[in-house]
Formats: structure tokens, C-alpha cells, sequence
């Protein structure tokens, strides 16, 4: 008898816990955003509480599995992209949506910087109607404010296609901080971004 109510136990606690897990699954969403160089957009994500899965891919393109290379060329119509879970009661779209506008400059047509092509178009890639509702009101409202003496660029479109980058580009700059690039480029807006939003930092 005492077996089996252990056997009980057990089997209930091995029901509760994928219970659990089902319902921790049902309560990520996932987002997109393209904001110039994957490797940098990456960098940034990753390090937000609330944020799982961060992946450097390629959206809104018309090629299928695209390569590095030929969305480097700028022929493929995909953006470099990162696709990610995120948990709502850790962080919000808003606030997902908040850093992505801090961090880079979305009033430069297909350009980040040095970064030049419409692979590096500012872009959120919504996956669904809230999503786009909210993208585009926070879009309406920097602009009315006259937050950037230009006005904003970035493209607002759904979701149709995401493909996972080469092995390589992925956890970049956490794998190549030496690198120059890393260096010069994506430690100092990591250090600035760290600075404004270390209330969000895991």
C-alpha cells in the first residue's frame, strides 16, 4: 500500500509539473524586430528579462532558406531579423517595443550606421493584430512627439517567414567580443543600453 501511494505521488507530481510547463509555454509570445546588423539587435535582447530564445535569422524575403551571403547581397528582399519567446508578465510588447526604438535609429532608410542595404531596414514583423495595433500607435505617438528630428522609417508588416541564420551568427557577440566589430561597435551601445534600461536587465 505504501508503494503505491508512493507511486500515486509521484505519477500526480510528474502530471503537475508538465501542467505547469504547458500552461508556461501557453504564456510566451514571440516577437521579431530587424534593427540594422542581427549581431548587435542580438546582443541587446538577449540580456532582457523576460526574454528567451533569442535567435539571428532573415524575414520578409522572397527566397527560400536564404544564405548570409545572399542577403548580404541585398537581392533576396529579407532583413536581418532575431525571432524570440518572450513571457508578457515579465516584459510587455510595449516595452519590448520601447528598447527596440531606443536602440538604434529607425528614421535611416535601409541603413544602421556603417550598415548599408535594405537587409538592415528597421522593421517589426508582427505576429499578430495586437502586435500591429500597438507597433503602429507607438510609431503615431514618436512621431506626433517629435522624439527624432526625422520621421520614423520603420516598416510595420506580418509575419511570413523566418530563417534561422548560420550556427555562426548566433550568441555573436557574446562568442566574439574581442573581435573588432565587437569591440568598437557593439560594446559601447551595450554599455549605453545597459545604463538606461538596468531596471529590465536579467
Amino acid at each position: 500500500m505504501r508503494i503505491k501511494l508512493v507511486f500515486v505521488f509521484l505519477i500526480l507530481t510528474l502530471i503537475t509539473f508538465q501542467i505547469k510547463a504547458d500552461t508556461m509555454d501557453k504564456n510566451k509570445e514571440t516577437a521579431t524586430f530587424g534593427a540594422g546588423c542581427f549581431w548587435c539587435v542580438e546582443a541587446v535582447f538577449q540580456r532582457l528579462d523576460g526574454v528567451e530564445n533569442v535567435k539571428s535569422g532573415y524575414s520578409g524575403g522572397e527566397v527560400e532558406n536564404p544564405t548570409y551571403n545572399e542577403v548580404c547581397n541585398g537581392t533576396t528582399g529579407h532583413a536581418e531579423v532575431i525571432q524570440f519567446d518572450y513571457d508578457p508578465e515579465l516584459i510587455t510588447f510595449d516595452e519590448l517595443l520601447e528598447v527596440f526604438w531606443k536602440t538604434h535609429d529607425p528614421t535611416t532608410l535601409n541603413r544602421q550606421g556603417a550598415d548599408v542595404g535594405t537587409q538592415y531596414r528597421s522593421v517589426i514583423f508582427y505576429h499578430n493584430e495586437e502586435q500591429k495595433k500597438l507597433a503602429e500607435v507607438y510609431k503615431n505617438k514618436l512621431d506626433e512627439a517629435g522624439i527624432f528630428d526625422n520621421p520614423i522609417v520603420t516598416e510595420i508588416s506580418p509575419i511570413t517567414n523566418f530563417y534561422v541564420a548560420e550556427n555562426y551568427h548566433q550568441d555573436y557577440y557574446d562568442n566574439n567580443k574581442n573581435q573588432p566589430y565587437c569591440s568598437f561597435v557593439i560594446t559601447p551601445k551595450l554599455e549605453k543600453f545597459e545604463k538606461v534600461f538596468k531596471d529590465k536587465l536579467k
